[in-house]
């Protein structure tokens, strides 16, 4: 088994070559092992799964290893991330869920799968996948087949919840589009549209792990083709997209589309005093905009650690640019595509102009993320050794204003930045840049790439 499945926010790998029987019941075991420990008391653990072929294996496997440590799984069958998560704040008859497994592998491709892990509440991530990984590594034992379960009714609870918060809704003069990708988005989707009575179509409803018509990844800009050419028709007022396991959201009009800290920028207006965290790679617009009227808090990439650092500030809502939307605000500060539409629904009801908002933001011009092929081991060096390089920097480098190194380096210049970070789960480095002017974004990744260059021989 490669060590490199357990990574920085979940588990992840190849059906059967990575995530085979033996190993996937030993994580099920370690596990419940590790919710034992974190609560005394604990006797439920949760597992839901997404439209992957591979997915229902999967969960049998999973619920005899956390059957053999004397928990019992909590079976909700085929449901949206978000779906997964909602179930750790309810009672299922007087079952409280006291962690989850979600069998996921988002938006890689069709033979890849994996675990997103909640245990008390709190996402399970960083050193303790790494330290499950070297038990697993160690742990000599076979585990049996027991693949009793206990099936629960998540997904219409999660259904009740959306269509109860969002019962004012009035959009009777509006028509919306929705490209599911064939994930998971659409086990729910459209029982709550209906129910809110909004007009809509939805393009590739129908969960299939082979994902026939796109991959499902609404950051990557050749997956929003065919709802972009919905939206050019005319007929529809606004289109949404999803990943694969519906923890991830594009919202376009027929004009733009909104990144996640844009989105930030306008949840937050509506917000009393809100404190606004963003990762790294977010916009200097969004923290000096949100920073006249609240706070905003610049933090790391990464699900997990935005979850822990809202619950940490007890701050109001947290942005990823590539979709991931956490409220914090009358919600439980998770990651959640589809609460997150009706989030943006509620404000178009509200007659929110988002085209006519983003316009009135200053105008600044922005890279989408590029990425720097290296390997494992030379990533974190690579991004120490350039940030040793910055100290005195070369001539050739524009005028550094300061460096922040929350995550990674961010190389804030005279009208703009700079980022270089490694990726916390695959073997490339992200960068990304931003400037009042084309030139000026231009010049700024030039330079800090002329310098990476220069020392990437050095490592």
């Amino acid at each position: 088994m490669p060590a490199s499945i357990f990574r920085e926010y979940d588990i992840r790998g190849i059906f059967e070559k990575e995530l085979n029987e033996d190993i996937v019941k030993k994580i099920g075991f370690h596990l419940a092992n590790k919710l034992k420990q974190k609560v005394s008391s604990a006797k439920y653990m949760a597992v839901g799964y997404d439209a992957r072929t591979h997915s229902p294996i999967l969960k049998t496997w999973l619920s005899s290893g956390i059957n053999k440590a004397g928990l019992e799984v909590l079976d909700m069958g085929l449901v949206p991330t978000p779906a997964n998560y909602f179930s750790n704040y309810i009672k299922f008859e007087e079952k409280q869920v006291d962690g989850s497994v979600m069998i996921t592998g988002s938006h890689n491709p069709p033979e890849y799968n994996g675990f997103k892990i909640t245990l008390d509440k709190a996402p399970f991530f960083g050193e303790e996948i790494y330290a499950l990984g070297r038990e697993i590594l160690e742990d000599t034992q076979t585990i049996e087949d027991n693949t009793k379960t206990i099936n629960i009714n998540a997904k219409d609870k999660y259904i009740d919840y959306i269509v109860e918060h969002f019962s004012n809704l009035n959009l009777k003069d509006k028509k919306f589009i929705f490209d599911c990708g064939n994930g998971v988005a659409g086990v729910v989707l459209r029982d709550i549209l209906n129910r809110l009575d909004i007009s809509y179509d939805i393009l590739y409803e129908e969960p299939d792990g082979t994902f026939p018509n796109h991959h499902p990844d609404p950051s990557d800009e050749s997956t929003l083709k065919d709802i972009k050419e919905s939206l050019a028709t005319g007929e529809y007022d606004f289109g949404f997209a999803y990943d694969g396991d519906a923890d991830r959201i594009a919202l376009l009009s027929k004009k733009y589309n909104f990144k996640g800290d844009i989105l930030a920028i306008f949840f937050s207006r509506f917000i009393d005093n809100p404190t606004v965290i963003g990762e790294v790679k977010c916009s200097q617009i969004m923290y000096d905009t949100i920073n006249t009227y609240g706070k905003a808090v610049m933090y790391k990439t990464g699900h997990s650690n935005l979850k822990v650092k809202i619950k940490e500030l007890e701050a109001s809502f947290a942005a990823e640019v590539s979709g991931h939307l956490f409220f914090n605000d009358r919600y439980f500060g998770y990651d959640d595509a589809i609460y997150s539409t009706f989030r943006a629904l509620e404000l178009i009801s509200d007659g929110f102009n988002f085209d006519k908002e983003y316009e009135a933001l200053p105008k600044v011009y922005s890279t989408d993320e590029i990425n720097i092929a290296v390997t494992e081991d030379t990533k974190f060096p690579l991004v120490e050794k350039l940030k040793a390089s910055l100290e005195n920097p070369p001539s050739f480098m524009p005028k550094i204003k300061d460096i922040i190194t929350v995550d990674g380096i961010r190389v804030n210049f005279e009208d703009g930045w700079g980022l270089v970070r490694a990726s916390n789960t695959t073997p490339k480095l992200v960068t990304r840049f931003e400037a009042k002017s084309q030139e000026n974004a231009k010049l700024y990744e030039d330079s800090l790439m002329r310098l990476f260059e220069q020392i990437k021989e050095e490592v």
